[in-house]
């Protein structure tokens, strides 16, 4: 069947204003769009990598190069360019770091399968090439990677300092690699199978306004808030703290509802509401509470009669803080609703220290099993940015303690995959030998875009690092700083084994999905009216309108592109 007749029998099968893209013009319509996608993050990566400023649909200013955070804030129109996006979350999700290398790496497979489509290889014939490559590579990573001694703290420093490398956290990595390091320490366990490290347990407190060198490691649980009262006192060691729900006000709707016609019943009414604080505060007091968090608002009568009872309240806690605060505080204590059936049983113990600099109360316990890193920045960007940079140098330190190995950083993980898959592909037979060379070829983005971001020619870079790979040196990686090819591991350039696995795997199976799409279709326009005629239906027309899609992208568009 022709190419026109397909059209004609799609209008037959479809609405008339729908658009379609078939084989090779759907398949280069996916491959452009996801390598635009792709082409975006190329700049930012590697120690030279460039930031980018993002003004997102609310307005809000974003600095980052953080891959997933670049490509979360896009409004990505290309239905391709969203698959190669949602590798950037996956990664984030599964390893924590690697991003920009797992989106990049997909952008640069299909730019070599784009060179294979033009030879007249079958798409399918490249996602094997590609499948079987990558089992490769996954073997090969164990072999080219490093033990690691759970006890050397300096190595898992260089894995932290590599993860924040080109970020802005950067600058402060002899300040922040060894708070993160001992962050996950904090939240290690020994187990049967090895170490296993719970990061929820770690909560990241963002504070502008402060130098970052002013960031430190808290045990416990962080709340930026004020007390209720400014004449409570600040700090309580050795406090019984109370963890309520519950606010301590009382509901004026039945006052705007109610029939007051003079004074004396607005007196009856006051004195009915304080009376019934009172009560609330003599039942907290029972207790022997010195330290109460609610969930939500504190009446200032209420406040007044807390500092009458030595008591320090602290309002407006977040839920999952206050859950937090019962983890960290000895007796695990429980938040609750009712001051009815509270008692002292139900009292956490340990001290609460407010800190005037970074106007927050910190609430800690021996042995807590939650720790805090404060990281204060100039301003929220900077402050966010640190926060994003820090969160991947966890992750990174974290699967590395619980792989227990690591690998070569600065390009020579990718150079020696690539030289061992090429010297694997020449016993494969037939036109998939050409797919698994290419994506050997499409490893070696890693390197050249560290080069280039650097200042460096990136020919010659790659030339050095082949011929140093060549003589043997598996973990031969380029220093952009000095453009010289050095050991990975005696220069400090170590990263997360899982995270390029991940990664690796993450790549090939979207390029290989993107490869298989060989048909491309919009529905047009979602907008449809019908015209009633009213003898019909003995009665006026009807428009049939379909509602509001909330500003869904017209797929149209995309496709004129």
């Amino acid at each position: 069947m022709s190419h026109q007749a397909d059209q004609d029998l799609s209008i037959l099968t479809t609405n008339g204003d729908a658009s379609r893209a078939t084989d090779q013009d759907a398949r280069d319509l996916n491959i452009t769009g996801a390598r635009g996608v792709a082409d975006v993050l190329k700049t930012t990566l590697g120690p030279k990598g460039m930031d980018k400023l993002i003004v997102n649909s609310f307005g809000h200013v974003i600095l980052s190069n953080d891959g997933h955070t670049i490509l979360d804030e896009m409004q990505i129109v290309s239905p391709a360019g969203n698959m190669v996006a949602e590798v950037a979350r996956i990664q984030e999700e599964e390893a924590g770091d690697g991003t920009t290398s797992a989106v990049v790496f997909s952008g640069e497979l299909l730019a070599e399968a784009q060179d294979l489509l033009d030879m007249g290889i079958h798409p399918s014939t490249i996602a094997e090439g590609y499948y079987l490559a990558n089992s490769w590579a996954c073997e090969e990573l164990m072999d080219v990677s490093q033990p690691v001694d759970t006890d050397d703290d300096e190595l898992l420093e260089h894995v932290a300092r590599t993860s924040m490398t080109g970020k802005s956290a950067e600058r402060y990595v002899d300040e922040l690699t060894p708070l993160i390091v001992d962050a996950v320490r904090s939240v290690a366990e020994e187990t049967d199978d090895g170490i296993s490290v719970d990061l929820s347990r770690v909560e990241i407190e963002v504070q502008s306004g402060q130098a970052i060198t002013d960031s430190t490691l808290l045990e416990g649980v962080v709340a930026s808030k004020e007390p209720v009262h400014e004449d409570m006192p600040l700090t309580v060691e050795d406090a019984k703290v109370m963890l309520l729900y519950k606010e301590l006000e009382v509901d004026t709707a039945d006052v705007e509802m109610a029939s007051i016609t003079d004074p004396t019943q607005r007196l009856e009414y006051i004195d009915t509401e304080e009376s019934q604080l009172a009560h609330s505060v003599e039942q907290i007091a029972a207790t022997g509470a010195d330290v109460v968090f609610f969930m939500r608002g504190v009446d200032n009568a209420a406040a007044d009669m807390l500092l009458k009872e030595g008591i320090l309240g602290v309002n407006r806690i977040k839920k999952s803080d206050l859950e937090n605060m019962g983890q960290v505080l000895e007796g695990s204590p429980v938040p609750i609703w009712d001051l009815e059936t509270v008692t002292a049983d139900d009292l956490g113990r340990g001290s609460v220290v407010r800190d005037d600099q970074a106007e927050a109360f910190y609430v800690t316990a021996p042995g807590a099993t939650r720790v805090t890193l404060l990281v204060r920045g100039s301003i929220k960007q900077v402050a966010d940015e640190m926060e994003r940079s820090i969160t991947d140098a966890l992750h990174a330190v974290a699967q590395t303690l619980s792989d227990g190995r690591v690998l070569p950083g600065g390009g020579a993980t990718e150079i020696e995959l690539a030289r061992r898959i090429r010297t694997k592909a020449s016993g494969v037979e037939g036109r998939e030998q050409l797919a698994v060379e290419a994506f050997a070829d499409a490893l070696e983005v890693v390197p050249r875009l560290l080069a280039e971001n650097a200042g460096c020619d990136p020919i010659d870079a790659l030339v050095s690092l082949r011929a140093a790979h060549a003589e043997g040196r598996t973990s031969a990686a380029l220093d952009v700083l000095t453009n010289d090819v050095v050991d990975a591991f005696d220069a400090g350039i170590v990263e997360s084994l899982h995270a390029k696995e991940t990664g690796y795997v993450s790549a090939t199976e979207v390029s290989a999905l993107i490869l298989n799409i060989d048909d491309v279709m919009s529905a047009g326009d979602l907008t449809t009216q019908a015209e009633v005629d009213e003898e019909d239906l003995g009665g006026p027309e009807f428009d049939y309108d379909t509602p509001d899609m909330g500003g869904l992208i017209d797929a149209d568009d995309w496709l004129d592109q």
